[in-house]
């Protein structure tokens, strides 16, 4: 048998798991090729559709899913999406991920983009945008059972790996594969490495037909079902999914972009109406904003929900944007004053999204070190409107300004917008309403939303820029110290929060309000802004968001074909991406880019259902 595939973080070896260990004996690319893409019919099986969803039980050092977007990318009859969730309770390392593919033809640099991503692996899920958003993997960090239940899609295939039912039969209970089978469609498939009797027996009364195989050295076979139960499951037929046609959404910020992205990466045909000639007029034309986690002392709702959205944008970040001129990851570090909370007890993982600031970051940034502070690794300055750009020239996008659009109206199995005179402005088979406060109004108020200005303060770098700290700071509002925002670096301070103020104008107390927030956070700093005062170089920019009442995105379906992505808040860019990805898997059946409870949390329909109960 050939040496142990798996590391820790110190380089010693670790003792891997049964189905690593045979994956090293036989070749790791060639066990997943003949056990998992053979055994379930690949590619053949996804020849000509739309997408494909596999569910796996156990990632381990990924072959099987490196070894499935290999064969995609080979296929000249690939589906346009391939999503692949994996549940994985002890993630490796983005090295173990390199070493494994290492040896394997085709697989390093796909290994590689994918490691670069490979990092903060909590509880949870996470989604990797891989192949410029058309193969997505779903990690789902955890338990099986838990992790099966937070599940809301119905599989292509499943790839039953990652457990040895002789050595741990509980694990692998029948009440764990009637999960797994819950989540199948009639006609999925299925691949196992093993054969065991009351693992064949289980299958079998779950309704798999099941054919054994002959296998790979040191295996003599493998399995393969299709599930085809000779009974009636109630609720086995899910509700259709969407077929891409035409679509248009209304509100061309970065709610309503990013929707439209993701909407036209699954073959939709999307025309973006605005109100404005240009898009990003609205909130989205900030002229920087930090992105970053939100993270409590108790790892509450809030927290986890912006560990998947920040994950997502900085994926679209770095794939979409020029690093320096429209955005740059920096990471952040977070005054928290005198609240020496300490943060949740989750594990290493935590660490490259929240952990202790080290003494040297405090001095670095110019506050006390008795002070208490967090670093945030997964942070950075993002221009929102170069982000909203990108989404909108994604193939498939079509931007339509100067279309104020004043009602949105059932017609038959489509929806007719109109302008203020009744005049019809575009008809479609999808319609999303991504206005901010506006969408209320459109949607005949069923959405409770606020309007929230804010107001941000910019001066110019001078001869005293070497005062400001060396990366953002936030905590009592958020200071970016170097952003290209004139002809020379610029610092940008902000935001003032007026709940239920719609008032565009700019202010100078508001100007006054956030410099006094950062004098009292980085004291040393205070001169820079002063002497900017002085020179009368201080500029402001002001907007107004959209919230919800109990602060949350609304991302959802109101009614067929009629579905909302807005009240991003102050959080647009931790959350447009998101919601956008969110709405594009519900309408599809596909994995959910976070767990179904989390879900559940943005669903537009909460509100009537407050209201109901």
């Amino acid at each position: 048998m050939s040496e142990v595939v798996a590391w820790d973080d110190d380089g010693t070896p670790r003792s891997p798991r049964f189905d690593d260990i045979y994956r090293s004996a036989t070749g790791g690319l060639a066990q997943a090729r003949h056990v998992f893409l053979d055994g379930c019919g690949l590619p053949a099986a996804w020849a000509g559709r739309p997408q494909w969803r596999v569910l796996e039980t156990g990632f381990g050092l990924g072959l099987n899913f490196l070894a499935t977007w290999l064969a995609w990318l080979q296929d000249p009859q690939r589906p346009r999406v391939l999503h692949f969730a994996s549940i994985e309770a002890f993630p490796v390392s983005a090295d173990d991920l390199l070493r494994s593919a290492a040896t394997e033809a085709g697989l390093l640099p796909l290994a590689t983009e994918l490691a670069q991503q490979w990092q903060g692996l909590t509880p949870g899920f996470h989604r990797f945008v891989l192949a410029e958003g058309r193969v997505l993997l779903t990690l789902c960090v955890g338990d099986v059972a838990p992790m099966l239940r937070e599940q809301a899609f119905r599989a292509d295939a499943v790839f039953l790996d990652g457990f040895d039912p002789e050595r741990n039969p509980q694990m692998w209970s029948l009440e764990t594969l009637k999960a797994v089978t819950r989540l199948c469609h009639r006609g999925a498939l299925l691949a196992t490495w093993s054969v065991v009797g009351q693992l064949r027996r289980d299958l079998k009364s779950c309704g798999w037909q099941l054919t054994r195989r002959a296998g790979l050295p040191p295996k003599r076979e493998c399995l393969a079902g299709r599930y085809d139960p000779g009974w009636e499951v109630k609720g086995l037929e899910a509700p259709g999914e969407a077929e891409a046609a035409d679509c248009i959404v209304i509100g061309a910020g970065l709610s309503g972009a990013a929707a439209a992205a993701s909407l036209a990466r699954r073959g939709w045909s999307v025309r973006v109406f605005d109100t404005a000639a240009g898009p990003a007029t609205g909130a989205s034309d900030l002229p920087a904003g930090l992105l970053a986690p939100h993270q409590s002392p108790d790892d509450n709702l809030l927290s986890r929900l912006s560990r998947a959205g920040v994950r997502l944008t900085l994926q679209e970040a770095q794939a979409r944007l020029a690093d320096g001129l429209e955005w740059r990851r920096t990471g952040v570090l977070e005054w928290r004053a005198d609240d020496h909370r300490p943060l949740p007890g989750i594990g290493e993982a935590l660490e490259p999204w929240s952990r202790e600031a080290t003494e040297g970051q405090k001095r670095a940034a110019g506050i006390a070190v008795d002070q208490a502070a967090w670093w945030h690794d997964n942070a950075a300055w993002i221009e929102p409107a170069a982000l909203v750009r990108s989404w909108l020239r994604t193939p498939g996008v079509r931007f339509c300004g100067g279309r104020k659009v004043a009602r949105v109206l059932r017609q038959g199995e489509s929806w007719r917008l109109e302008n203020g005179a009744g005049e019809a402005m575009g008809q479609a088979s999808l319609v999303v309403v991504a206005a901010a406060h506006d969408s209320a109004a459109l949607l005949e108020n069923r959405l409770q939303l606020h309007p929230v200005r804010g107001q941000v303060t910019w001066a110019p770098h001078a001869d005293d820029a070497a005062l400001l700290p060396p990366f953002p700071v936030n905590g009592h509002g958020h200071f970016l110290p170097r952003v290209p925002l004139v002809e020379r670096e610029a610092w940008i301070t902000g935001s003032t929060y007026g709940r239920g103020d719609a008032d565009e104008s700019l202010r100078r107390e508001d100007d006054a309000a956030n410099l006094e927030r950062v004098r009292q956070v980085l004291p040393r700093a205070a001169p820079a802004f002063q002497g900017a005062l002085q020179r009368r170089e201080t500029r402001s920019w002001s907007g107004v968001r959209c919230a919800s009442t109990d602060r949350r995105p609304l991302a959802g379906e109101l009614e067929p074909g009629l579905w909302v992505s807005t009240a991003m808040g102050s959080r647009g860019l931790t959350f447009a991406a998101l919601c956008g990805e969110l709405i594009a898997a519900r309408l599809h059946g596909e994995p959910l880019p976070l767990e179904a409870r989390l879900a559940q949390a943005l669903d537009a329909r909460r509100q009537d259902r407050a209201r109901s109960g």
